[in-house]
């Protein structure tokens, strides 16, 4: 292979940019050899704005047409493992959408899918081409910033108004997206906090649902976890605030960093704080420190900088910055602050999955999603026709 074909599933508004950035050569080796969606308004676009590249209203013959070497994964929520498991079964590589999906029972199963094949699994996690964030992940598993102590992020600048909700109706709901702003803004967030900081040992969380918008998902949550070595993180989030805030802290040992507005400082201890802390002979004192505007080299190259890394990871055998398994990590967190505050109750990791399934299915079931609602998804309590079955 000196090429990688692709196939899109779902060619909405996120599969309908990849479609068009692959079809305009702005990824190295990756071409577009199809598009897949059930709605004929998508094939209908798609026949105006991807001249030549084949169509299918069925994703399993865009598998067993020959015509691609790989698939990504654009549709809603609960659709990506099970899409994922089949395009494993069919010997394609796949590429996943965020989130991995909407509880970890069936993202598990999408990861021992992978695991049993020889194939190469990646998510969109473009984040992750963020310099900034990977410098911050680089000086935290280097040890310059010392023991991990606190995480703080205030990511309140997802704002959306009642007409966003109201722009599909499967939007904001528990069977049509499986949550909120959890599972909807902050996948990506999620990820980094664990990518960065590392999985906490257990999570105390309260969820509001439809507290700004006419909604029946969570639009605002805060987060305390805790970790085996004592550290602690706060995650808020929101999508009814404005104007919104970014801001991003991680203490230890040797000091602080701080990011917002684009901007890494890093404010760097010139003792340990625990040092100073049982060796200094004064009650008050300030420690010294030497305050870092932090450099960081390149540019975050987002959705197109995966996909270019999937397509070497397939031709070159590069190594995947967004492994597909790790899917799972950001996921289980959401998972937990959900099931917290339906518990009202700490929750350790890993979570008991069955009881986060359980406690959505009976979210599902008393979904507020229109009955023609189906004609825009699948229908995500499984009655929905057979070729987008949910497993």
């Amino acid at each position: 292979m000196n090429e990688v074909r692709i196939g899109i599933v779902g060619i909405g508004n996120m599969g309908s940019a990849h479609a068009k950035s692959i079809l305009a050569g702005n990824v190295a080796r990756l071409t577009l050899g199809a598009v897949c969606d059930i709605a004929p308004e998508k094939l209908s676009w798609a026949s105006e704005n991807l001249p030549g590249v084949p169509q299918f209203s069925d994703y399993h013959e865009m598998f067993a047409s020959g015509l691609i070497d790989a698939v990504l994964i654009a549709t809603p929520h609960y659709l990506h493992p099970t899409i994922a498991i089949d395009g494993f079964a069919a010997g394609l590589h796949v590429l996943t959408e965020k989130p991995a999906g909407v509880y970890t029972n069936q993202v598990q199963m999408m990861n021992d899918a992978a695991k049993a094949s020889d194939r190469v699994f990646g998510i969109m996690y473009n984040q992750r081409t963020n310099p900034q964030f990977q410098k911050i992940r680089e000086i935290i598993k280097s040890g310059r910033l010392g023991e991990c102590k606190r995480l703080i992020w205030i990511i309140t600048n997802w704002y959306r108004t009642q007409a966003y909700y109201d722009s599909g109706t499967w939007r904001a709901t528990w069977a049509g997206e499986g949550g909120g702003v959890l599972i909807n803004q902050c996948p990506h967030n999620l990820d980094l906090w664990q990518w960065m900081f590392g999985m906490p040992t257990r999570v105390r969380a309260t969820c509001h649902y439809g507290k700004w918008h006419n909604i029946e998902v969570e639009d605002e949550v805060t987060a305390y976890a805790e970790y085996a070595n004592g550290a602690s993180a706060v995650f808020i989030t929101t999508t009814g605030e404005a104007p919104g805030t970014n801001r991003l802290e991680v203490t230890g040992d040797r000091g602080k960093l701080v990011w917002e507005e684009g901007k890494l400082t890093f404010y760097e201890l010139a003792v340990p704080e625990r040092e100073t802390c049982f060796t200094s002979k004064e009650g008050f004192v300030t420690p010294e420190m030497t305050v870092h505007d932090v450099p960081v080299e390149g540019e975050e190259t987002a959705h197109n900088g995966i996909l270019l890394n999937f397509t070497n990871a397939i031709l070159d055998g590069e190594e995947l910055l967004a492994p597909g398994e790790e899917g799972i990590c950001g996921l289980t967190v959401s998972n937990a602050i959900h099931l917290s505050d339906w518990t009202n109750d700490w929750v350790t990791l890993p979570i008991d999955s069955d009881k986060f399934e359980a406690m959505l299915n009976e979210r599902r079931k008393n979904s507020h999603v229109k009955e023609h609602a189906v004609s825009e998804i699948a229908d995500l309590r499984g009655t929905y026709n057979s070729r987008w079955s949910v497993r």
